[in-house]
């Protein structure tokens, strides 16, 4: 037999088949997820209520689009705030395209959907090798899958300049979460110390990416008053002055403060402004004399400690317990009303917090008739009041929201009141604590809490008679005693 062209043509058409079919299938082979990116899948905080991994992976590329199934503004505004997250690092500027169909292989495809178990703020984020689809009932759901697939990304995503990472890869798989408490907060003291507008817009992008829903601003307190007050302009032209350690202090104008408000919105959080009265009000009445006492009644921690702080003349220490209101005069109600009046006007969120803690100095009869002239008072301003766990003692109702820190009966008494409780218990979750004895920020009058305390506790479990359904939520509070820079604020909140 003779060798000849059009035979070896014949044989080798076949074979260079079989080549480009078998290239072909090595290139749409799903790619194994590296041990990195299915640790990071098995480690996201909170834990979710349920993650199932698959093994593959899923890689962000330039090539990468981010689709949404609704031309509605708020789903647009999430593909553009995704987008925006994953370009600083990346350098990709992922384009986003809208409709029912635009949802295609290597998309990130957002989606509104019915689903009873997620509620109002869960999700489902299925991740194949060929495209992400996260879904939600609401945006809110949304908005907090996202914060779960930055998780799932590796945590050069989050640097604000070029990362170099080898690959973008998200392990694949199935993650449902929604939470059980509906209040997740943590509360930033800007009293003690004050931190201004960018610092807040930080703090609330860092508690977001954990899925806290609640930013609880300490607005005044003995050091120094932080939120422009129109009809009292003391406030802060004096009061706002001053700060622990005897700072130049500062103060938000309303300007500001809606600005906060409004970023605090975009990230599907709530604020809730607090004045601290009827005690920690030092800056009030340094800045007008008649908000003090009157003639007629003694303050006792001055006579029994000369030495220590007087109300009504300026105080950059950390001690508390030594200013008071006087329930008794009429110009203190005014100042009351005008006060929530404004703050009010500036706060679309259904809370206002009265404070109420540590007034060592009002006598109890005026602490009790001073905390149902607030209730009355906030209601009459359309929103529901919100104070630390001796309000308890007043006539408070299943409308009051109390917030327990320290004193289990209080917090008891407030339950039987009918009253829901948010659980921000001092050993546990004041993270302005000291980690241990090397910690050089913080104090440690309530405890050494360690990062393993901060997560081994349960709320529901945690006072005796108090149930999960009596719980809003829990609230991490940080004081700023110690804390001046925002490097101080991340070191002492992260990890725990």
């Amino acid at each position: 037999m003779f060798y000849t062209p059009f035979k070896d043509l014949r044989w080798r058409r076949p074979l260079l088949f079989l080549a480009i079919v078998f290239a072909l299938a090595s290139c749409n082979r799903p790619k194994p997820a590296s041990p990195e990116a299915m640790k990071r899948f098995e480690s996201i905080i909170p834990k979710p209520v349920s993650a199932a991994l698959t093994g593959n992976a899923f890689t962000l590329t330039d090539k990468t689009t981010i689709a949404i199934d609704s031309p509605a503004e708020e789903l647009q505004a999430l593909g553009r705030y995704l987008a925006e997250k994953l370009k600083p690092a990346t350098g990709f500027d992922l384009p986003l395209s809208t409709g029912k169909e635009s949802s295609r292989s290597g998309s990130i495809s957002l989606r509104l959907i019915k689903d009873r178990e997620l509620g109002a703020e869960g999700y489902e984020l299925r991740i194949a090798d060929d495209q992400v689809t996260l879904s939600a009932n609401a945006p809110a759901g949304l908005f907090y899958g996202i914060q779960t697939l930055r998780q799932l990304l590796p945590a050069g995503i989050e640097q604000t300049s070029a990362a170099k990472e080898e690959a973008w890869e998200i392990a694949t798989g199935t993650i449902r979460d929604y939470p059980e408490y509906s209040w997740r907060g943590s509360m930033l003291d800007v009293a003690r110390h004050f931190f201004g507008i960018d610092d807040v817009r930080r703090y609330i992008d860092l508690i977001t990416f954990y899925k806290m829903n609640t930013l609880h601003l300490h607005l005044s307190d003995d050091q120094g008053w932080r939120i422009e007050i129109k009809s009292w302009p003391n406030l802060t032209s004096i009061g706002g002055q001053t700060q622990v350690g005897g700072g130049k202090g500062g103060f938000f104008t309303q300007e500001q403060y809606k600005d906060i408000v409004d970023y605090a919105k975009s990230r599907y959080v709530t604020v809730i402004p607090e004045i601290d009265m009827p005690g920690h009000i030092n800056a009030a009445l340094v800045s007008y004399k008649e908000l003090n006492l009157g003639p007629a009644i003694t303050r006792e921690p001055a006579s029994r400690n000369p030495s220590g702080p007087v109300a009504g003349k300026v105080h950059i220490g950390i001690e508390v317990g030594f200013s008071t209101l006087d329930v008794r005069k009429e110009v203190t109600f005014k100042f009351i009303n005008d006060v929530w009046r404004e703050l009010t006007a500036l706060t679309p969120g259904p809370y206002l917090h009265i404070g109420g803690d540590e007034a060592h100095v009002t006598k109890k009869p005026d602490y009790i008739a001073f905390v149902n002239r607030f209730t009355e008072i906030v209601k009459a301003n359309g929103k529901k009041m919100v104070g630390w766990e001796e309000i308890a003692q007043g006539n408070i109702d299943s409308s009051t929201v109390v917030q327990y820190w320290s004193n289990q009966q209080h917090a008891k008494v407030a339950a039987e009141k009918g009253a829901k409780l948010i659980f921000s218990p001092a050993q546990k979750v004041y993270l302005d604590m000291k980690y241990d004895s090397t910690t050089k920020l913080g104090l440690n009058w309530a405890a050494y809490i360690e990062v393993d305390s901060s997560y081994m506790w349960d709320p529901a479990s945690y006072v005796d008679g108090i149930g999960r359904d009596q719980i809003l939520g829990v609230e991490a509070p940080l004081w700023s005693e110690t804390l001046v820079t925002m490097d101080d604020i991340e070191y002492m909140l992260f990890p725990r």
